[in-house]
């Protein structure tokens, strides 16, 4: 199995993707060792501050040390430069807010996946044929899981993702899988800064393996 069919196999068997930033370069490594204590094994760092690059760089070598088996990937990602930099660093895949042919092609010259956000069909076409197997429903909320229900069958052979506005509750998981999407994309309901800034990393890691549950039960359900 190569990379990319490893990251979607991943982000597809577990059904989540946690996605976070922080300035703090302790903070960020002290999250990723939460969630990976709690069974995630495929993440998003975003690159949404002027210490992305720095921090992702030391995610990467805490990663390398202690977690081989986690795949380490990069969001919002917008320009091919920005690609090329965190490729350099080693990311696993790369995520971006936007469909970017330019993108596209960096990551695909490195063999890996992409996965793109997109809201109207269009946008889903023009993603498909750049390459992209997995694609991001961003801002999920903005039109929930019965605009994914009714758009899926147009795209048979596309997994869906909504990112933005998805609750960790049973009620709004279950009907976004019921709508057929493979993933949630989820940051703040999942990471809770509060537990983080306490540096209480138990009952952080706690929180997200009862999301990861509740995942995998609406899921299968």
């Amino acid at each position: 199995m190569n990379k990319t069919e490893n990251v979607i196999q991943q982000i597809t068997q577990s059904g989540l993707l946690p996605l976070y930033y922080n300035e703090s370069k302790d903070l960020s490594i002290n999250i990723l060792k939460a969630l990976y204590q709690s069974g995630i094994r495929v993440l998003e760092y975003t690159n949404r501050g002027e210490n992305a690059l720095e921090n992702f760089k030391a995610l990467k070598t805490t990663a390398q040390q202690e977690m081989p088996d986690l795949l380490l990937g990069i969001g919002t990602i917008k320009t091919a430069e920005q690609a090329k930099d965190f490729i350099a660093l080693g990311a696993d895949f790369i995520v971006s807010p936007i469909v970017s042919p330019e993108v596209a092609k960096v990551v695909s010259d490195h063999n890996l996946a992409w996965i793109p956000g997109c809201l109207t069909p269009t946008e889903i076409h023009q993603a498909q044929e750049l390459g992209a197997k997995l694609v991001k429903i961003f801002p999920g909320n903005l039109v929930g899981s019965s605009y994914i229900q009714t758009i899926k069958d147009i795209f048979p052979d596309l997994l869906f993702m909504p990112t933005g506005g998805v609750e960790p509750e049973r009620q709004n998981l279950k009907s976004w899988f019921g709508a057929g999407v493979s993933a949630v994309g989820m940051g703040s309901k999942l990471i809770k800064s509060n537990l983080i800034e306490e540096n209480n990393s138990e009952a952080s890691s706690d929180y997200i393996s009862k999301v990861m549950l509740l995942i995998q039960s609406c899921k299968n359900s």
